[in-house]
């Protein structure tokens, strides 16, 4: 995996803006909003601002963890703004949004580990819009289950946690977190009747019998929705690409997660965990 992997014709993408993309830009800029979008380098940025959607990423910009295939700044964070669920909710109103995707940065620094941030920013969007559905997609808290359970009890419409990667590449590419403890938050999501979902990225030196694997290991876990992507490596020290798979591939792990039971998936090259989140619930958009 030394030598550098050239990038195929299907992953090359452009931004283009629109009115919409710049109004979109304009409210994050101007509500000092982290943006997964942003700081993930998310090839759909273009396409999803530029219909006036985005993935909120509060708790701050700067994380605890140094997970080779994240281009999130890692380090000592900045303490907590008490304000940012509040302007978080505002935000959503001004974008007129009838889904709003939360996620964060890991926050191990802190006593409750960002769990009651997490609260009080779901809050804060029922409060302000509550005809708009919520989606978190939430650390693993470290697998306490107490913090997972207040978040489980703000109620947000899909609670999702990402595997990120099968079981044999955890270690290397996740930093901290642990491909059984992802699943012991998924199996408790799905036990308290909320909606779990997972996204896994591909290309990282994966098989598809552990794919499949995964798949089976997420069912029995409970989750109900799956989002496969191809792994972009951001800068030469993240972990390399090992294989950019083919659009085939995608639409045949798409067809073996359905067959496994799976309700929604979406498997493609430039999926990724929020995009088009909103079909779940709203499937006539």
């Amino acid at each position: 995996m030394s030598e550098r992997v050239r990038k195929p014709d299907w992953l090359k993408i452009s931004i283009a803006a629109n009115e919409r993309y710049t109004r979109t830009k304009s409210i994050v800029d101007q509500h000092r909003l982290h943006t997964i979008c942003s700081s993930g380098r998310c090839p759909n940025l273009g396409e999803c601002w530029g219909r006036g959607t985005a993935t909120f990423m509060i708790a701050g910009d700067i994380c605890t963890r140094s997970c080779k295939f994240c281009n999130t700044r890692t380090g000592r964070p900045l303490p907590l703004d008490p304000d940012e669920p509040q302007r978080v909710a505002q935000s959503v109103s001004l974008m007129q949004l009838s889904h709003a995707v939360i996620t964060s940065v890991d926050r191990d620094d802190l006593p409750d580990l960002g769990a009651a941030h997490w609260v009080a920013t779901v809050n804060a969007i029922r409060r302000l819009n509550p005809d708009t559905t919520i989606e978190v997609l939430i650390p693993d808290f470290q697998g306490k289950s107490g913090l997972i359970a207040s978040v489980i009890e703000a109620a947000p419409h899909i609670i999702a946690h990402n595997m990120e990667t099968v079981s044999r590449l955890t270690p290397q590419v996740r930093s901290a977190a642990r491909y059984d403890t992802s699943l012991a938050v998924l199996r408790q999501v799905a036990d308290s009747g909320i909606t779990g979902k997972s996204g896994i990225m591909v290309g990282l030196g994966e098989t598809p019998q552990e794919v499949a694997t995964l798949m089976d290991d997420l069912r029995g876990a409970g989750c109900r929705i799956l989002t496969i992507g191809q792994y972009l490596q951001p800068t030469h020290r993240h972990y390399p690409v090992a294989e950019y798979v083919h659009p085939d591939r995608f639409a045949e792990y798409r067809q073996l997660a359905l067959g496994k039971g799976f309700e929604q998936v979406e498997s493609a090259p430039l999926v990724r965990s929020s995009y088009h989140a909103d079909k779940y619930i709203h499937p006539h958009r």
